[in-house]
């Protein structure tokens, strides 16, 4: 990365400058204030900055801008202060478990591996007599560059392609060059990709490179987040809590019922996420083994395609242009989407409780909360969830449309985009872990829950309207909104009410040891069998 030096300022017209005699707030080109008056032109400088304030005759159209190179071109190494994504930057120590798969050095290694398995089938097909059956010395041999790839193997195809300027073509290119020196294998080099279109090769990469990272960094991360708010849920079971809807008092739940809700909604989410089948095509440059067929007419090409692409760990997809038309990849990325925004909807309820003071947050030495106020202890560990779940959700919904989308038998533009992959996996793992954080910083505060209902008696409408009905007495619904819309209720005005109705003694004593405290229905178990629940719905996904 350069930034090219120069000796004098460049200009620019979008910059606004207020001209009048008395001082003018502005802002100068980096965006701190400076004041204008009518004195000369002044010009401040640094080493590496320059920016001039103007006289006020001049336009806007002449104020400068600054140059933020020094005397000399800078060139930037790549580190976490210099990445142009905080995933590769800021953020890297959180996310790089899903490097191995969705880097680059992920696609060449799984490139790497369908050559050479590719290899080994047609070594084991019959017909193919040119291929004969390597001995498990030249088997091992092959099996080692795949165990054995490393990140110096991965730098010699990069440079490889820079020579042939095709990166699938490198790792053609590298393979002959390994095994150049083992003459059992050496004899049937223009076997490895043979009868292959690139996209033979990267259709299978990528669905392996998504498969790995799927089953190995994105579900567990979601089980760790389910099976925290599900201890939150059964911990808080017992827990009253006001209810609000429409922002407004409503029946008491418990708080624990409420985490409950999320853990169960995240659990048949993930559980879709786990249940998308990974494809794979393995036909040739139009999807209709044309190359195969003219080279070896009796073989049941479709047949040996499928075997191979099933040895692979992926589904089959027989109908193909020249690429596998990821319609896998848009419900995959759906699926995510969806379990993603569940859990914004998480964040931001919790948010909210914290800002109600239903939760505190366990305060961390050092900490702060706040520039400029000292009592505060942010909830950013929400806000940062929600806020890079947004940015998942936007890449990931953006491929799941492209990618649907190729002209004819293929154009490349799904290439450019599906190097992009990570992006939205490496939000949505950051957004987890967050999410997960900040759950273990979180304390329930039962006196500020106890509080908001002690100052509701209006929620024990419902139940008092609803007995009223049972035992036929006219009105009910008229009579308690009269009583309690619009108007403060207390508990004494609550049973002086009750007192007064013409129901069952039995009836009436049950109303009056009512309070918006015991008022929590089924709750209170709903939230201590949320394990049992889950577990039965994955059950019937298995079923």
């Amino acid at each position: 990365m350069e930034f090219a030096a120069s000796s004098r300022l460049r200009t620019n017209p979008q910059i606004p400058y207020f001209s009048s005699v008395s001082k003018r707030r502005c802002l100068s080109p980096i965006n701190l204030p400076c004041w204008y008056n009518n004195r000369q032109h002044q010009q401040f400088s640094s080493a590496s900055v320059q920016f001039s304030v103007l006289p006020p005759s001049r336009s806007c159209s002449s104020t400068k801008v600054i140059n933020m190179s020094g005397d000399h071109s800078r060139e930037f190494e790549l580190s976490n202060l210099t990445a142009l994504s905080p995933l590769d930057g800021r953020y890297w120590s959180k996310v790089k478990e899903l490097a191995p798969y969705m880097s680059e050095y992920g696609l060449i290694f799984y490139r790497v591996l369908v050559e050479i398995k590719w290899l080994l089938k047609l070594s084991e097909i019959p017909e193919v007599t040119e291929v004969p059956s390597f001995s498990e010395e030249a088997k091992s041999f092959l099996q080692g560059l795949i165990d054995g790839f490393s990140m110096n193997d991965a730098l010699e195809v990069k440079n490889i392609e820079k020579v042939t300027n095709h990166d699938v073509k490198a790792v053609e290119y590298f393979l002959k060059q390994k095994c150049q020196s083992r003459p059992e294998i050496a004899e049937v080099l223009e076997f490895f990709h043979f009868a292959c279109t690139s996209e033979d090769i990267n259709n299978l990469a990528h669905a392996l490179m998504l498969k790995e990272a799927v089953s190995t960094v994105i579900l567990p991360s979601m089980d760790k987040l389910i099976e925290a708010i599900c201890n939150l849920a059964k911990r808080n079971a017992h827990i009253p809590m006001l209810s609000r809807t429409h922002g407004q008092t409503a029946s008491p739940t418990t708080l624990g019922k409420e985490m409950a809700i999320f853990a169960f909604r995240l659990s048949r989410q993930r559980q879709n996420v786990s249940e998308v089948e990974l494809m794979g095509k393995f036909a040739g440059a139009v999807g209709n083994y044309n190359a195969h067929l003219v080279a070896y007419p009796e073989i049941n090409w479709p047949q040996i395609a499928e075997d191979f692409v099933q040895s692979l760990g992926l589904q089959f997809n027989p109908y193909v242009t020249q690429i596998e038309p990821h319609d896998y990849m848009a419900e995959l990325f759906n699926a995510i989407v969806q379990f993603n925004d569940i859990l914004i909807d998480f964040d931001r309820d919790i948010w909210g409780y914290i800002s109600l003071g239903y939760f505190k947050q366990i305060t961390k030495a050092g900490e702060i909360g706040s520039s400029t106020m000292p009592h505060k202890v942010n909830p950013i560990d929400f806000e940062n969830s929600e806020g890079n779940l947004g940015k998942a959700n936007e890449d990931l919904a953006f491929l799941s449309r492209k990618l649907l989308i190729s002209r004819w038998q293929r154009d490349l533009t799904d290439s450019t985009v599906l190097r992009n992959m990570g992006g939205g996996l490496g939000h949505s793992l950051l957004a987890y872990k967050s999410a997960l954080q900040g759950i273990g910083k979180l304390q329930v505060n039962e006196a500020r829950l106890s509080e908001d209902l002690d100052q509701s008696w209006e929620v024990l409408a419902e139940p008092i309207q609803t007995v009223m009905r049972r035992y036929g007495v006219p009105e009910p619904y008229e009579k308690l909104k009269e009583l309690t819309r619009g108007r403060a209720v207390t508990k004494e005005s609550i049973q002086e009410f009750i007192q007064g109705l013409e129901v069952p003694e039995e009836a009436k004593t049950r109303l009056l040891n009512l309070t918006p405290h015991s008022y929590v229905g089924a709750a209170i178990e709903l939230a201590r069998t949320v394990d049992s629940a889950i577990e039965w719905t994955r059950k019937l996904a298995i079923l």
